[in-house]
C-alpha cells in the first residue's frame, strides 16, 4: 500500500490570514520550498491570506529544496505522483483551512501542474487557480466531467523560451484548459522558465478579480 504523502504544516508560511479572507495558496516549484513564492505576497491584492507550503518530497542530492513529484529526466513526470501530490494539498486544506469558504490556488512549475490537478481532483473547492510555467497532466480523472460544468477561472502564464516544460505538454495544456476552465493567460516574450513583472501585473488583476466577485460567478 502506498503511504500518503503529507504536507509538513509546521512549514507552511502565512500572510494576512483571517476567518474571513479569502485565502490563496502558493506551491513553489522543484527544488523550492515555501520561501520561494513568499516573496510575491507584495505583488498580489491585499484583503487576502496568503499560505506558502512546502512540498512533501525532498529532491536527490545535490538538489535543494524540495518537490512535489520525482522527475526522471525532463520527461518523466508520472500523473499519478502529480495526483498524490495534489491529493496532499487537499489534505492540508483540510487540517489547516477547513473553515476557508473561498480558496484559490497559484502555482509555479511543478506547483503548477499540482495546482490544476488538485482542481481536477476536487472542483468545487476552489474558485480560481494560477498555474505559471506549468501544465495540466494528462490522463483522465474522476472530476474532469464537474469541472468541465463548473469551467473555473484558470490563469495560465508561460515564457515564450520556457525550455523546461516539454512541448508535448504545453500543446496538451493549450487543448485540454480551454474545455474544462474560463481561461485567460497570456505567453510572454522572451520569458524563460521565470516569473516576470509583466506576469506579476497579470495575476494582480486576475486575482483582485477573483477576490472582488460575488460567490459563485465567474471571474
Amino acid at each position: 500500500m502506498t503511504v500518503p504523502l503529507v504536507l509538513d504544516a509546521s512549514a507552511t508560511r502565512w500572510s494576512g490570514r483571517g476567518p474571513d479572507a479569502p485565502l490563496l495558496v502558493l506551491l513553489h516549484g522543484y527544488g523550492a520550498d515555501e520561501n520561494d513564492l513568499f516573496g510575491l505576497v507584495r505583488y498580489l491584492p491585499s484583503d487576502i491570506a496568503v499560505a506558502s507550503v512546502a512540498a512533501p518530497l525532498t529532491p536527490p542530492w545535490p538538489m535543494p529544496g524540495r518537490s512535489w513529484y520525482p522527475i526522471e529526466g525532463l520527461n518523466g513526470r508520472s500523473s499519478s505522483d502529480v495526483t498524490a501530490a495534489a491529493q496532499a494539498v487537499l489534505d492540508w486544506l483540510d487540517a489547516e483551512a477547513p473553515d476557508a469558504s473561498r480558496v484559490a490556488l497559484l502555482g509555479f512549475s511543478q506547483g503548477a501542474a499540482v495546482s490544476l490537478q488538485a482542481l481536477r481532483l476536487a472542483p468545487e473547492r476552489f474558485g480560481a487557480v494560477v498555474a505559471l510555467s506549468g501544465y495540466a497532466t494528462p490522463g483522465a480523472l474522476d472530476g474532469d466531467a464537474a469541472l468541465r460544468e463548473r469551467k473555473p477561472a484558470v490563469f495560465w502564464g508561460r515564457g515564450s523560451h520556457d525550455d523546461v516544460i516539454p512541448a508535448a505538454l504545453i500543446a496538451h495544456t493549450a487543448q485540454w484548459l480551454p474545455d474544462h476552465s474560463e481561461l485567460s493567460g497570456r505567453v510572454y516574450p522572451g520569458l524563460t522558465h521565470s516569473i516576470s513583472e509583466d506576469e506579476l501585473d497579470d495575476v494582480h488583476v486576475f486575482l483582485t478579480k477573483w477576490r472582488d466577485r460575488p460567490e459563485d460567478s465567474p471571474v
